[in-house]
């Protein structure tokens, strides 16, 4: 088994908060999920979370002109540019203080960033300006008198127009001009949410929080603007003028005693002309009109806010959202309402539009929300949304396509994990999802929760068939199925006994008790030669029923602490037991012996909170393993609790192999071993003090203290990090773990891995002997040394090498563990590669001549891979069914020719064929 699990992607959350925008070609929307970002790509429906994370959550994002830079900035004033190609953080910046926004310039020379009542211009490294340090300050301006909330570029990135708090907008200067300084323009009345200015233009559109939309227009056009040949501030060439001033004062009053008889009218005239002149080349400003967007919606209900604004230039349209989750289209500058639609009850915060104009996305922070509408014909490209509170369980499909996952919402959501969205949401349970089971038959999957149900959902039809209950109301804690799909089995929190009922039938068939608390797991034996069930307790016990045979009785194992999990082995030959000691003991099922034992507390590690009154060692003592899981070949086991550390262990040798750090992202709670002692005072952690300022969308009203879930919480919480749930894949080439920050999936073959990792390698095996071997047509002897160097582009110029007709005698050759390798490497190739025949050629090949049992996980791996090429398929065939009808029909119809007998040259037929009647 290999170990190089890197992180691959992250599924169950879509966006959390900031800013989202579009690539320049449309086709992808960036979004940041905490302290990653994730870009969604339209067109080949594929979701990609890039590998990288910050130390905190990511707030204003936006993309270079190039399209190959992106610039993100934490909550903590973190800058990083990022190239998009290698999907590396290329320089780092700190700005001390929170960013509000953060804006290219369109020739990409430089970029705004505003902190606090501050507006920064540095040049941008995409410039290539040849300096050695990315990140220069170019101007700093500090004019507000609040918050700057928004900014926005002309098109001739010579002026910036930044709006704040304190309801003025203001425009700036990157270059020094001569008519131009700085120019302020106020008449809103509630904070700037927008500044947009026009396609090739200085003219303004301004928007405030309570729907005002302002249209300002300017006097001069961009290339009126004229710079100043000495680059230096307004006020120290005041100086230096009055300098001069000072020096000729007696020489220029003796020269005006003398012109003062000269002088005439005309002169004084002149004076005036070039006065105006001047006067008519400064930039000035008029208000055209003042608009109301809303006003309906607002005269309803008075804390409704204008929360978001985006403006198309191209196409001049205004897209404006709302705290109702209600947006508006508008077309400028006419201000005429093209379309309305209300996409959820929450805040909107962020807006973006696509480059042409057609899409336009949306993310709503509260529920976790991204939607991408498309305004002309009314319909979504993309409606994805996250559990809103964190997940509970996972589980993964047999052949490893589909995860699913069930929440603290009472949701379950399956998600495709090559597409990383969501296929479908079942909302039926009323509490939270404690257990989900994936059926063996890949027809259904069943999860338990604590309203008191099981739910059997059918994976075809997409419904809730089946619900299984109790006599009696219980909270179930955990669920199972055994491996004919025919029995499911719950165990009580609240009731400490087992449930088992006939998935067809819908019946209860037995109730097993015995246990003295809370029933912590159950799980039946993975083979069909066996319907024995474990169960996991709270009173120190994991006991093994015979549910078919003898129901009633039961082997009991006593251990040192209270159970938490049990899993089988892959063969069921073997269990292993999760306690509250911070173990991991296994036991043979048959006779009850005890074969191994693993202390993994100390590997587990413990981050200390801030509400925590202990240290981290100390707090280390109370750590266990929560969750855990064999892997596919059953050699190793996999474990996680509430910690931000992931442990992979190795069962022989009881040794720890790897572990993962899921998160580095400190603003999550219990993340470093030691908190910040400057913020301990004698009233406590100064952390824990809410900074309340005013709330998005109005509504100030104090709710509850201490609540952190539901309606009555208004409290900005940190939440602890933790690892709910951990599995591995049946291909066993990676592993999800459901944690606070979602879904995260960690692959073996993520990423560029550079590493050489060879196999059975011999001296004559390099990459130059392959190429001459193919030249000299040894397929066999090609292939084998292109396995034994496990470099994968070899290995698919080896299998593209060989011709369909050798293929049987160049499988034949190769010894069983270079088969296996082969069938892995060709489940990889069909993936992406465009010879879908040729690759079947080997597998069939593979599996008809060498007439052995393959492992299940390559097995599956390319199960798993046939099973997306059928659907890619099916749906082309079914799309062009009709169309392939058609031409079938036409071909069959066409008219054949006859030899026509020889007419006279006269005849204006003549040469040409005629058709038979019958056609």
């Amino acid at each position: 088994m290999k170990f190089h699990y890197k992180f691959h992607n992250l599924f169950g959350t879509v966006y959390r908060k900031g800013d989202i925008l579009f690539s320049n070609d449309g086709n992808c929307v960036i979004s940041p999920v905490g302290n990653k970002i994730t870009v969604y790509n339209l067109k080949h429906n594929k979701s990609n979370t890039l590998s990288f994370e910050s130390n905190f959550n990511y707030t204003a994002v936006d993309i270079a002109p190039n399209g190959t830079t992106l610039l993100a900035i934490n909550e903590k004033g973190e800058a990083q540019m990022i190239s998009l190609i290698t999907c590396a953080v290329v320089h780092r910046y700190k700005f001390r203080q929170q960013v509000n926004a953060v804006k290219f310039s369109p020739d990409g020379k430089y970029f705004a960033a505003c902190c606090d009542n501050t507006v920064f211009v540095m040049t941008a490294p995409c410039s290539f300006t040849g300096e050695f340090c990315s990140f220069i300050m170019k101007r700093v301006f500090k004019k507000s008198l609040d918050d700057v909330t928004c900014i926005d570029w002309s098109s001739c990135s010579k002026l910036l127009a930044v709006g704040s708090k304190d309801t003025t907008t203001k425009i700036y200067t990157v270059d020094y001009l001569d008519n131009l300084n700085m120019y302020s323009l106020s008449g809103h009345t509630d904070k700037i949410v927008g500044v947009f200015f026009e396609k090739k233009s200085l003219d303004l559109i301004t928007i405030s929080r309570n729907g005002q939309v302002c249209l300002w227009e300017s006097t001069i056009d961009s290339d009126d603007l004229v710079v100043s040949e000495v680059q230096i501030s307004h006020r120290k060439r005041r100086k230096m003028q009055k300098a001069e001033d000072s020096e000729d004062e007696v020489d220029e009053r003796n020269v005006i005693e003398k012109d003062k008889d000269y002088e005439s009218d005309n002169d004084l005239e002149n004076v005036k002309k070039e006065q105006d002149v001047k006067e008519e080349k400064r930039l000035q400003y008029n208000k055209l009109g003042r608009h109301y967007i809303g006003d309906a919606i607002r005269r309803a209900d008075k804390k409704v806010k204008l929360t978001a604004a985006q403006y198309h230039k191209e196409s001049r349209i205004l897209v404006t959202g709302f705290s109702t989750g209600i947006f508006f289209l508008h077309e400028m500058p006419d201000v005429n309402l093209i379309h309305t639609l209300s996409i959820s009850e929450h805040r909107i915060s962020s807006i973006a539009i696509s480059s042409p104009g057609d899409w336009i996305a949306f993310g709503c922070p509260n529920i976790g929300q991204l939607l991408v509408w498309e305004w002309q014909s009314e319909q979504y490209v993309m409606k994805q949304q996250g559990h809103s509170l964190d997940m509970t369980c996972l589980t993964y499909s047999p052949d490893g396509l589909y995860i699913v996952t069930g929440g603290f919402d009472g949701k379950v959501k399956v998600w495709n994990t090559s597409t990383g969205f969501c296929v479908v949401t079942f909302s039926e349970h009323k509490s939270t999802v404690t257990s989900i089971v994936y059926s063996p038959n890949k027809k259904f999957l069943v999860s338990s929760s604590l309203d008191g149900t099981v739910r059997c959902y059918d994976l075809i039809r997409y419904r809730n068939f089946r619900t299984l209950t109790s006599p009696s109301l219980v909270q179930f804690s955990c669920v199972a199925l055994d491996a004919s799909s025919e029995l499911c089995a719950a165990g009580g929190q609240d009731v400490f006994e087992i449930f088992i009922w006939s998935i067809k039938f819908g019946k209860l068939l037995d109730v097993l008790g015995g246990h003295e608390a809370p029933v912590s797991c159950v799980s039946f034996s993975p083979t069909l030669a066996s319907s024995r069930l474990a169960s996991a307790s709270w009173d120190k016990t994991v006991r093994l029923w015979n549910c078919i045979e003898n129901s009633s009785e039961c082997e009991t194992i006593q251990l040192a602490s209270d159970a938490l999990q049990v899993a089988f082995r892959p063969d069921g030959e073997e269990i292993a037991v999760s306690t509250l000691d911070g173990n991991i003991t296994f036991f043979n099922p048959t006779t009850c012996d005890q074969t191994g034992s693993i202390e993994g507390r100390n590997d587990l590690g413990s981050g200390r909170a801030d509400t925590d009154l202990i240290t981290a060692q100390t707090q280390l003592k109370t750590k266990a393993f929560t969750t855990i899981c064999y892997s596919a070949d059953g050699s190793c086991v996999l474990g996680g609790g509430n910690s931000k550390n992931v442990c992979l262990y190795d069962v022989k040798e009881s040794i720890l192999i790897k572990k993962f750090v899921i998160t580095q992202n400190k603003s999550l709670d219990a993340v470093n071993d030691f908190i910040n002692r400057r913020l301990l005072t004698e009233f406590g952690n100064m952390a824990l003090v809410e900074e309340r300022g005013e709330l998005e969308g109005g509504d100030v009203d104090i709710r509850l203290p201490g609540v952190k879930e539901g309606d009555m919480s208004d409290r900005r919480v940190k939440p602890e990090v933790r690892v709910h749930c951990v599995r591995f894949s049946p291909t066993g080439e990676s592993f999800a773990v459901a944690a606070t920050e979602g879904l995260l999936v960690y692959s073996q073959n993520a990423g560029i891995d550079g590493t050489f990792r060879p196999y059975r390698l011999e001296v004559s095996s390099t990459p130059l002997a392959v190429k001459q071997l193919l030249k000299e047509s040894a397929w066999g002897s090609a292939l084998s040394a292109a396995i034994q160097l496990n470099e994968h582009l070899i290995i698919q110029e080896c299998i593209e090498a060989v011709p369909p007709a050798d293929i049987n005698l160049t499988v034949s050759s190769l010894d069983d563990d270079y088969s296996d390798r082969l069938l892995n490497t060709i489940a990889r190739l069909l993936e992406g590669s465009r010879h879908l025949e040729h690759l079947l050629l080997w597998v069939k090949a593979l599996v008809s001549v060498r007439k052995r049992k393959f492992p299940p996980s390559v097995l599956l791996a390319l199960e798993k891979v046939l099973t997306v090429k059928y659907s890619q398929l099916s749906k082309i065939c079914d799309f062009n069914k009709y169309t392939i009808r058609c031409i079938k029909t036409v071909g069959e119809m066409t008219p054949k020719v006859e030899e026509a007998e020889p007419m006279d040259t006269d005849n204006e037929s003549s040469g040409r064929g005629t058709y038979s009647d019958s056609d």
